[in-house]
């Protein structure tokens, strides 16, 4: 018998103060049965950091050739592939050809992301930001996250603030160029 997705409903009060995006978000998530919740929560997290319209999570780990995020034009045209963890680097130079934009969102060993990007020798690579999280935060916010579950992230000069269950945690967002 296979295993099926298991939907997570998020309620985020999203406050982007870098950007000016101000929203209430509802997200449903389907996390796929081998996907660790870290990931899933980074699938989220580069969701909310991006956010803007033509925005959409997609299938994460089950999604084939599809990034984590991706944004379309009206048209239809996607316009930013967005990457989360440790992806190929094949994949980044298709997602930065495809769409002219890439970003990689990762609580990985930053480095090791960095040399292997670099060890593919892309072209335009340097224009494809990592943006790394403390595993430690991803971690601890990560087994909090229920089926249904409120939080409230803010973000002002690369600082992240996110409340959940009553508990407040606060990471810095390095951005990283291969």
């Amino acid at each position: 018998m296979a295993l099926t997705a298991t939907i997570y409903n998020l309620n985020i009060d999203l406050a982007d103060i870098d950007r000016a995006v101000y929203e209430r978000l509802e997200i449903r998530v389907a996390r796929h049965p081998s996907e660790t919740m870290e990931y899933m929560f980074m699938r989220v997290l580069a969701y909310c950091l991006e956010y803007g319209d033509g925005i959409e999570l997609t299938q994460g780990v089950a999604a084939g050739n599809e990034p984590a995020v991706v944004i379309r034009d009206l048209t239809g045209r996607v316009t930013a592939w967005i990457e989360v963890g440790m992806p190929d680097a094949e994949r980044v130079h298709r997602g930065l050809k495809h769409a002219g934009r890439a970003a990689v969102y990762t609580h990985r060993d930053v480095q090791k992301v960095l040399a292997q990007l670099a060890a593919a020798k892309i072209n335009r690579l340097s224009a494809v930001p990592v943006y790394e999280f403390d595993r430690t935060f991803v971690d601890e916010v990560g087994i909090l996250i229920e089926r249904p579950s409120t939080l409230s992230i803010s973000i002002t000069e690369g600082e992240l603030y996110l409340e959940i269950g009553g508990r407040t945690f606060t990471t810095t967002v390095m951005e990283h160029r291969p």
